[in-house]
């Protein structure tokens, strides 16, 4: 597969990198743990160099699928991973119900220990903030991801779903390398500022949710049901209604992949590469067919008369639906 450089940081990645989250937790109950370990060994056959995690997925049962899965191919392989919740809280025991942040550089440091051993390793490629804490100055953020990279624990500082200025204050301290924001055909507020700034700083962009968590690859419509164990049921971009109206969206896509002989899968996920090339975009996948499909788009060009077309026609369409529920959507975006 092809290589990007994520900015200006020096950190060379596969063009399409592997989100491991749904393998644990978020979309219905985990998945078989030697089944999920077959597709993250497969997908390093195949040539993805880029696989992304967090603590908070399980919690801990997913850093531990993957470092267990990725141990014999550890020297090849950028393995990222997150801190700044506090999973020792209930989300359910606060008052609204949401997950409790904490980005104290004593609790980061706490975190990157922990982190290290679950994935089997003396070092984590590329350290990310999950989701900025209001309490803790980005700067006292950085200085500890600093310490660690001094420190060797870490190589890499990574911000996800941060806001321009929080961007910018950060990278100030440490070099940021990449920002992971949520980024689609569906959701594409990074145009924003959030592109431009970043290509001004030299810092990649890793889009998760870049087959908006699932709803672009065409096989879900308003009659689906969702498990209570699959957060999508509770999001109100997947209620039956939006659902119904957010279908223009991937017929669109059906189109463009008719005339490409491709999935409406591929042209979501070759439109993202061919945004900018230091965006990374990391789908993620139970399955070895989704696996190969995905990997797939890294092989199609979209010609400027198709991006073209793909923009004068999404300018039409009015997607529907917060992408999150309220409390979840105040920890984006500061």
């Amino acid at each position: 597969m092809q290589k990007r450089l994520l900015g200006k940081s020096g950190l060379e990645v596969s063009a399409l990198g592997f989100g491991c989250m749904g393998m644990s937790f978020g979309y219905g109950p985990p998945k078989d743990k030697l089944e999920m370990i077959a597709i993250l060994r497969a997908a390093v056959e195949r040539g993805i160099t880029f696989f992304d995690t967090a603590e908070v997925y399980g919690p801990f049962t997913n850093e531990e699928l993957v470092g267990e899965a990725l141990a014999p191919f550890r020297n090849r392989l950028t393995i990222a991973t997150k801190f700044g919740f506090d999973t020792s809280v209930d989300p359910r025991s606060t008052k609204g119900g949401g997950p409790v942040l904490n980005s104290r550089p004593e609790h980061i440091k706490e975190v990157a220990e922990a982190s290290l051993k679950r994935l089997r390793t003396d070092v984590i490629d590329l350290f990310y903030q999950h989701r900025v804490d209001p309490d803790v100055p980005i700067e006292e953020v950085a200085g500890a991801v600093k310490d660690l990279i001094r420190e060797g624990k870490v190589k890499h500082f990574g911000l996800s779903e941060a806001g321009i200025q929080t961007v910018r204050r950060a990278h100030a301290v440490q070099p940021v390398a990449a920002v992971q924001n949520e980024y689609s055909l569906w959701f594409r507020r990074p145009e924003e500022g959030l592109l431009q700034t970043l290509e001004e700083l030299g810092i990649g962009l890793v889009p998760y949710s870049p087959l908006g968590k699932g709803f672009l690859t065409g096989k879900i419509d308003q009659a689906t049901t969702f498990d209570s164990t699959d957060f999508r049921s509770t999001l109100p971009r997947f209620a039956p209604e939006a659902l119904k109206a957010n279908q223009a969206l991937v017929d669109l896509l059906d189109r463009i992949a008719t005339q490409k002989n491709a999935t409406t899968a591929q042209i979501a996920l070759a439109w993202l590469l061919a945004q900018k090339p230091w965006i990374v975009p990391i789908p993620g996948t139970t399955k070895l067919n989704r696996l190969d499909e995905n990997i797939g788009a890294a092989s199609i060009e979209l010609t400027a008369d198709d991006l073209a077309t793909i923009e004068q026609a999404a300018a039409k369409i009015t997607v529907h639906g917060n992408r999150y529920p309220e409390k979840i959507e105040e920890l984006t975006g500061r």
